[in-house]
């Protein structure tokens, strides 16, 4: 199993925008693709409120990279992307980390 660690770093403003893509748009394009969330997090605490993070489950890279290259490639989800940004941008960063859980990890 390998998880991907995703942390979306917004516009100023903008986080609002971010969740009601992922709620109303994205979601639906990973459910088709088959691609498996496990959770998503807003910060309350920490550098700045205008993160979201979230965590992907994977059997392995080539899973990965299958459905996640269909998923970004998806005609409609890039319309869909573009016209959410069409006023103002809404990420300005990500940063991605891939993660083996270890043997005494909860999460395998």
């Amino acid at each position: 199993m390998l998880y991907e660690l995703r942390i979306y770093h917004c516009a100023p403003g903008r986080i609002g925008a971010l969740n009601d893509r992922f709620s109303n748009v994205t979601l639906a394009f990973f459910e088709k693709y088959g691609i498996e969330q496990v959770g998503f997090w807003t910060t309350v605490v920490g550098d700045s409120n205008q993160k979201l993070t979230y965590i992907l489950r994977w059997a392995d890279m080539a899973e990965r990279e299958r459905k996640w290259g269909a998923f970004s490639s998806d005609p409609e989800w890039l319309a869909a992307r573009a016209a959410s940004e069409a006023e103002k941008i809404i990420v300005e960063r990500i940063e991605n980390s891939f993660l083996a859980p270890t043997a005494y990890s909860a999460m395998r």
